[in-house]
């Protein structure tokens, strides 16, 4: 039967009801990384996607990257993302949080005790990272992880998993994607370690399926998933052999049973065929398959209505909107009724309040 963007369907332990997923947005509107009221409605006024993913949210101090984002290591945090989560529940919605260590792209202000950031080599991105009130300014220079410093972000992994689940998540998603620190150490352009974490395919993918196996073993694999991005050029990220990279993970994933493997196609926020940067996505989907992962297949960007349809009939389980949920809160109703978009007001993004971010209307209003 072919598959629509409303069908109903199951997602480890849970029935969606349709396959339209909000993709995480980074917003900057978690002062001192403690959630908000404000933030509690904005991801309720959203509960008739399929599926939400919040925003990155740090899983330590140490993980955090930019001004007033979000995170999932102290009491406080924790109290505020239950009245996020208890919000959307109470409209009939199901998010997930997205587990976040941005390694390299940050500054040493946001860092404990003004330190580094880290990164599993001392190579700076050719990026920016957003400051209060600065705006976006370079990231800071960082320094190489000592290799037995690396089992301990693992287990931040697995603690900010159960502190999610604690706060009323109803799963994880990994950020293995958009060159923060889980794909720093996949790259080759910045992974230039020599020990059992560099060099070979083999040893960058060891960091991610350590992660990963942890996660699962804590929350269940019904409750995890994991975003990746091969081709992004998104925070100074590259790679020598993208498709036997990603084709050899995904290998190895399968067998943990993972509930959706979330996959950007093309430049994350940008165009889908990026230059110099060819892809198979669709030999990666057979590589997981082949290997015996049964979990959704879930894409993204720059979707709209007939490309999310032609995705689904290409073996797609789940189709993930980022921009469009910004501005369209009644996004799923929007697409079943080829209802006209509200238009993102881009200069609201990031940071302020409820202008840009609560105020955007519904179609009823």
């Amino acid at each position: 039967m072919k598959k629509t963007l409303f069908d109903p369907v199951q997602l480890g332990q849970l029935q969606l009801p349709n396959r339209i997923v909000m993709a995480p947005l980074t917003r900057n509107r978690a002062p001192n990384a403690i959630p908000t009221p404000l933030m509690a409605e904005y991801y309720a006024q959203r509960a008739s996607a399929g599926l939400i993913i919040s925003e990155g949210t740090a899983i330590t101090h140490q993980g955090q990257g930019y001004a007033d984002v979000p995170g999932l290591y102290g009491t406080e945090q924790l109290d505020a993302w239950r009245q996020v989560t208890k919000a959307v529940h109470a409209r009939g919605g199901r998010i997930f949080c997205q587990l976040w260590h941005v390694g390299r792209v940050s500054h040493v202000s946001l860092q404990p005790g003004g330190g580094q950031p880290v990164a599993p080599s001392a190579v700076t991105a050719k990026t920016k990272t957003f400051l209060m009130p600065e705006g976006f300014v370079a990231v800071s220079e960082p320094r190489a992880l000592d290799a037995e410093e690396i089992p301990g972000i693992v287990r931040d992994f697995r603690h900010a998993a159960r502190n999610a689940i604690s706060a009323g998540f109803d799963g994880v998603e990994v950020h293995g994607a958009n060159g923060y620190l889980v794909d720093q150490f996949l790259r080759s352009s910045s992974n230039r370690r020599t020990d059992d974490y560099g060099g070979s395919i083999e040893n960058r993918a060891r960091f991610l399926l350590e992660i990963m196996r942890e996660v699962c073993e804590e929350v269940g694999r019904e409750r995890t998933g994991l975003r990746l991005s091969p081709v992004t050029p998104a925070n100074d990220i590259v790679d020598d052999n993208p498709q036997k990279l990603f084709d050899y993970v995904v290998r190895q994933l399968a067998p943990l049973g993972l509930c959706y493997l979330h996959l950007i196609e093309g430049a994350t926020g940008g165009p889908r065929e990026v230059e110099g940067r060819p892809f198979d996505y669709d030999a990666m989907l057979r590589a997981w398959r082949e290997a015996g992962a049964k979990g959704a297949w879930m894409v993204n960007n720059g979707y709209d209505r007939p490309l999310a349809e032609q995705a689904l009939s290409q073996g797609a389980d789940l189709v993930a909107f980022g921009m469009k949920y910004i501005a369209n809160p009644d996004l799923v109703e929007r697409l079943r009724t080829n209802a006209a978009f509200n238009e993102v007001r881009k200069e609201k993004l990031y940071g302020g309040g409820a202008e840009g971010y609560t105020d955007y209307p519904a179609l009823a209003r």
